[in-house]
Parts: structure tokens; C-alpha cells; sequence
């Protein structure tokens, strides 16, 4: 007997989606809100060196440590309850971020707005995936909220460059708040609840365990990436990933764990989860390259580089609508994944063309070719993730997700970081005529070398600077040729581990309980749909995770 067609969403499910924006595009934009501040928040709290880059860490670092948590949490409690929690709260620490009157004030917010972005990013895909039932629309849901995070990274910096052209520093804290309390008013109206009813207790100690781990692998990563104390980076690298076997002895062995082990014997789930990785990897890796090559290299402002690092995202937001459109009429998913990671394999090949002389349309062009096709990576293994997963388990697979990207984006800040960084010092002529420690600082990094040229006597300085721009470049070639060829194992790898995999309506299981969009959360009894008969039940369908959540990215190019 032929399955009945799940319910079309309508003009409520739409506006409630575009409530769930919210939250994303400001949890993104305080990843790079900060990039324009700096000079202002280092005048006025007069920070040290340490303190500014806690400053600037802690909040990914939090966010990152506590994804997993949270969304086993939102399972639990309720998926909406917990986003207007985590809104609430968010709003409260921002404006504690806007009046901060010290550093340490500042770096406590920072942290506190971390462990509400956490509560956020899980349950609004979690929620997506309760309100859009028939296959299609729900992919186009899923594009939507992918653009829109990535959107929200690259509008940090020009969010910020704005206000601080007319505010102080705080403002760019203080924008969350009217936004958040818009979404605590409007979510119970727009957006039904969903939670898991048989949730059993919450796993305290898995947390902690979740937390522990995750933390010093993500620090030491990017302590990697940063050049700083390779001894101290390994050590907690290798520190976190026993706490982390620790962490997985216990999901084992607990009879409610909030991670459910058994998804990765899925070959759909494991390979949406690690091909999705892999795009992370590439995105945020790169993205410091066009970032230098922009401001440093070429000479733009902070300002006007951001504002050119929005050009290839104007494409974004149509690709992933485009390639869900494609999936719904047949073509089978594994190929558009590997034809996205392909798409993106040519980008990074004509990167290999950019030079520093180079005109600029050539590396947005470049930049638009490989982000467009991460995005349909992104998307579409999104959608493959949740699929995957029990509705029940909606949250945690939502946080497992945004957890493994946040390590692929550290992850390709390390190597992608250190490949280039490798090249540039090899490549760098330094004039013998520069003192000893100025020729050490030269060698350090492109910026290094830029300030050290500027300081210079002129044919000193300018040869200086043109070598040093050159030796850039080769490093970013370097870089993109190793993302190209990671994009070509990528793809074989999605070829493999993504076949049969095709989002479609299933049923809701017992203990997973959509609410009616007036708030209701009692149990339906027997016999009774638990929406009221003018309204569809949220299906259980398959829906969505991501993670462009790249912590510490700057823009999508």
C-alpha cells in the first residue's frame, strides 16, 4: 500500500523558518563581528597580548565544546524551548559583552555568549527538520539555512566596519539584543515544538566528558595553526582525544547516551558526516589566503576586503536551492556531492593562476567557483545527516554534525595554515642589508614581512616586499593545489559512501513528540493527532545539520 504524501508546508512554516534565521545569521556574524573592533576594545580595556586572543577564541572555543551537550539536551527538553533559552540568554550576555569594563569581563561574556550560541545552532536545524515534511521543500529549507549562515560569517566584518563608524565598540555586541528578544516573541507563535519523549536522564558526566574533550583538540589545533608551542598544541591535542575515548566508552556503555554510536555503522550517516568535514576543511583553510591576499598583498582596507569578500556569496545563495531542486527530480545525491566537490576542485586549480599583480576579478571568480561548490556539499550531505539519523536523536546528530566541522575548520587552518606558511619562508629573499631581528621577524609571516618593508630604507623595504608578496602567492598556490587534491579524493569518497542515500517522509516513532504550534507539550492520547486539525504535525522526516559554523573564518571566499 502506497505511503500517503507528506503535507506541504504553508505561508506559517515559511515565516517560522525565516524566524530560525535569526538566530543562525547572529551566531555567524559573532565569529568575524570582532575583526574591525580590536583597535577600539585594545584602547578602551587596554587588554594583553593573551587576553586579546582569549578575547577573540573563547567564544568559538565554548560553542565548539558545547554543541554536542546542548543538543542532546534539546532532545530532551524540547527543541524550541531550548532556542528561546539559548536566545534569551544570548541577549543578556550581549549587552554584558556591550558594557564590559575590563578584559576579563569582556572574555567571561565572550565565553557566556558561547554557551548560548551552543543551544541555538542544534535546534534550529533540529526544528527545520519538524516543520518541513515533503522531501523538496525541506531541501529548500536546508539551502536556505545554509546560504544564510554562510552569509552571516561574511557579514560580520562589514556589520562591524559599519558600527564602529558611528558607535563604540559595544554596538557590535548590542545588535544581538532587539533581534533576540524578536525571536523569543515570535518563536511559540511561528515555530512548533519537538522533542523526544522517553529521554530518560541526562547524561551530566558525558557532558563534561563531550566538553573535556573537545576543547583541547580544538585549542591545540589551532595553537597549531597559530605557530605557538608545538609541545603544549600536541599534548592537548593527544589530551583531548583520550578524554574523548573516554567519552565514547561511556556512550557505549550508558543505556541513554546522548550520542547514539550505532549511526556511524550507517554508511549514509558516516559519509555525510565526513564529506561534510572535508568541505569545512577546504572553506576555512583557504579562506585566510584571500583574506591576506586582499588586504596585505593588494593593499585594501579592512573594510573594502570584506565588502569584495561578499561578491562570491552572492552566487551561494542560489546553488544549494538549485542542486536540492536536482536531488528531488532524480539525480542521484552521491553525484551531486562529488560534482560539487569537483566544482570546488576547479576553483582551487584556478587559483593556481592568481598572482599578486593579478586583477581582482579573477580571484572572485576563482573564490565564487570553489565556495558554490562546497555549498552544495554542504547542503546536500546536510540533508543526508538527519536523514540518516532516528527523528528522536534530531538534536544530537544536528550537534554531531556542527561538532565535526568545527575540527574540519580547524583543521584546515593547520595544514592549509602551515603548507603555506612553509612555502612563503622558503620562497622569501631577505635583503642582507636588514638587521638580524628584523630579518627574523620578516620570516615569520606576510604581515611580519609588511610591517618590516615599511620600516625600512626604500630599495631595502621594496625589495623586501615585492619578494615577500611573491613568496605569498607560492604559498597559496601550494595551498590550493593540496585542497584540490583533496577535493578529487573527496569526491571519490562521496561517489562511495553516498549512494542510495534519498531523503524521504517516514514515520514519526513513539517517543519522538511534535507539539502543536500553540506551545501544547503534553503527550496525544490515543487516536489523536497531536496538532489540531487545521494544522499539520511536524513529520519526522529527514532534515538538516551543518556546520559552515567555522568558528574562525572569515568570509566564505
Amino acid at each position: 500500500m502506497n505511503e500517503p504524501s507528506p503535507p506541504l508546508a504553508g505561508r506559517r512554516e515559511w515565516t517560522g523558518l525565516a524566524v530560525l534565521l535569526l538566530p543562525l545569521l547572529l551566531v555567524s556574524m559573532d565569529v568575524s563581528v570582532l575583526y574591525f573592533a580590536v583597535p577600539f576594545i585594545s584602547a578602551d580595556l587596554e587588554p594583553t597580548a593573551t587576553q586579546q586572543l582569549w578575547i577573540f577564541d573563547i567564544y568559538g572555543f565554548v560553542l565548539a565544546g558545547l554543541l554536542i551537550t546542548m543538543g542532546a539536551l534539546g532532545d530532551r527538553i524540547g527543541r524550541r524551548r531550548l532556542l528561546m533559552i539559548g536566545a534569551a540568554a544570548f541577549a543578556l550576555t550581549s549587552a554584558a559583552a556591550a558594557y564590559a569594563g575590563s578584559a576579563e569581563a569582556l572574555i567571561t561574556s565572550r565565553a557566556l555568549l558561547g554557551i548560548g550560541g551552543a543551544t541555538l545552532m542544534p535546534s534550529t536545524l533540529a526544528l527545520i527538520r519538524n516543520m518541513f515534511h515533503e522531501a523538496k521543500q525541506r531541501a529548500t529549507a536546508i539551502g536556505i539555512w545554509t546560504a544564510a549562515l554562510t552569509f552571516g560569517v561574511a557579514l560580520g566584518p562589514i556589520l562591524s566596519g559599519l558600527l564602529l563608524e558611528h558607535f563604540w565598540w559595544g554596538s557590535v555586541f548590542l545588535i544581538n539584543v532587539p533581534f533576540m528578544l524578536l525571536l523569543v516573541v515570535l518563536a511559540p507563535l511561528l515555530v512548533p515544538e519537538s522533542r523526544r519523549v522517553a529521554g530518560g536522564r541526562f547524561d551530566l558526566i558525558g557532558a563534561a566528558l563531550s566538553l573535556a574533550a573537545v576543547l583541547p583538540v580544538i585549542w591545540g589545533v589551532k595553537e597549531l595553526a597559530a605557530e605557538g608551542d608545538v609541545r603544549l598544541a600536541v599534548a592537548a591535542i593527544i589530551t583531548g582525544l583520550a578524554v574523548g575515548a573516554a567519552f565514547l566508552h561511556r556512550q557505549r556503555t550508558s543505556p541513554d547516551p546522548m550520542i547514539d554510536l550505532a549511526l556511524f555503522r550507517g554508511r549514509a550517516f558516516s559519509g555525510a558526516v565526513a564529506v561534510n568535514t572535508l568541505a569545512m576543511f577546504a572553506l576555512v583553510g583557504f579562506a585566510i589566503f584571500t583574506t591576506q591576499l586582499l588586504q596585505t598583498v593588494w593593499g585594501m582596507s579592512p573594510l573594502e576586503a570584506a565588502l569584495w569578500s561578499l561578491v562570491p556569496s552572492l552566487g551561494i545563495g542560489a546553488v544549494a536551492p538549485v542542486a536540492a531542486g536536482l536531488a528531488q527530480r532524480g539525480v542521484p545525491r552521491n553525484r551531486l556531492v562529488a560534482a560539487g566537490f569537483l566544482i570546488a576542485l576547479a576553483g582551487f586549480a584556478a587559483m593556481t593562476a592568481v598572482g599578486a599583480d593579478s586583477p581582482l576579478w579573477t580571484l572572485m571568480a576563482c573564490a565564487a567557483l570553489y565556495a558554490c561548490g562546497l555549498v552544495v556539499v554542504m547542503s546536500l550531505s546536510t540533508e543526508l545527516i538527519l536523514w540518516a539519523a532516528p527523528p528522536e536523536r534530531a538534536g544530537s546528530a544536528s550537534a554531531l554534525s556542527e561538532t565535526a566541522s568545527e575540527f574540519g575548520g580547524a583543521l584546515g587552518m593547520a595544514v592549509l595554515g602551515s603548507i603555506g606558511t612553509a612555502v612563503f619562508r622558503a620562497h622569501l629573499e631577505v635583503p642582507a642589508a636588514l638587521p638580524v631581528e628584523a630579518a627574523d621577524t620578516a620570516r615569520e609571516t606576510l604581515a611580519g614581512a609588511a610591517v618590516v618593508a615599511a620600516t625600512a630604507p626604500g630599495p631595502v623595504g621594496e625589495a623586501l616586499f615585492a619578494s615577500a608578496r611573491t613568496a605569498f602567492v607560492s604559498g597559496l598556490h601550494a595551498a590550493a593545489i593540496t585542497a584540490a587534491v583533496l577535493m578529487a579524493l573527496a569526491a571519490a569518497l562521496a561517489l562511495l559512501t553516498l549512494r542510495g542515500g534519498a531523503p524521504g517522509h517516514v514515520a514519526a516513532p513513539a517517543d519522538c513528540l511534535p507539539d502543536a504550534v500553540t506551545g501544547a507539550e503534553a503527550a496525544p492520547s490515543a487516536g489523536t493527532a497531536p496538532y489540531p486539525a487545521a494544522e499539520a504535525a511536524p513529520s519526522s522526516t529527514a532534515g538538516s545539520a551543518t556546520g559552515i559554523v567555522a568558528q574562525d573564518t572569515t568570509a566564505a571566499v
